[in-house]
């Protein structure tokens, strides 16, 4: 018998009312200040959110002596520091509960490029990650909803054979250069 490697866990959760209007305002506003696609990914990030807090809430409700709890919240805690999502300085399993979506938001790639100023706009930030042209640790990514790491954060900046990093120039600007054949 083989094994199965497929992954079958979901990635978001719909909302259970569909037409909310406060709801539905709200991720028209986060879609457009953070430039996503769709409401999936903003689902998506909801759906993690939920289930670190939901583990931070079940840490507090065991004892605080007991080992489970030390261990699991401590590593807890350091992923969360690890992307930048809590901040050095809160070391409580209450600071993870006060987490919002904005805070995971903002650690996107997509975001970290329009912040650094390698972006006109949130939606140009986009298209760059997707064209190929911004790298993490000179390694070229096109995937913006990846979640950077603090120790990797200044080192997104355009990829080494981009146009906009010193590569060769475009399509476009090799035609305009050279004149038509």
């Amino acid at each position: 018998m083989t094994k199965n490697y497929r992954n079958f866990s979901k990635t978001s959760k719909t909302p259970r009312r569909p037409y909310e209007k406060e709801r539905l305002d709200y991720e028209l506003k986060i879609i457009g200040e953070y430039g996503l696609k769709n409401k999936r990914e903003v689902w998506r990030v909801q759906l993690a959110l939920s289930k670190i807090r939901s583990s931070a809430r079940l840490l507090l409700t065991l004892q605080e002596n007991d080992p489970r709890r030390t261990i699991q919240a401590n590593a807890l805690i350091k992923r969360l520091k690890k992307y930048g999502i809590l901040s050095d300085n809160s070391t409580s399993l209450e600071s993870i509960l006060s987490l919002k979506i904005q805070d995971f938001l903002e650690r996107r790639l997509q975001t970290l490029v329009f912040k650094k100023g390698l972006a006109r706009s949130i939606h140009h930030a986009r298209i760059l990650v997707r064209h190929k042209h911004i790298s993490v640790n000179d390694e070229l990514i096109d995937i913006p909803s990846l979640m950077v790491k603090s120790k990797n954060q200044n080192q997104i900046n355009f990829f080494k054979n981009s146009p906009y990093g010193g590569g060769l120039p475009g399509r476009v600007r090799r035609k305009a250069l050279y004149g038509n054949i």
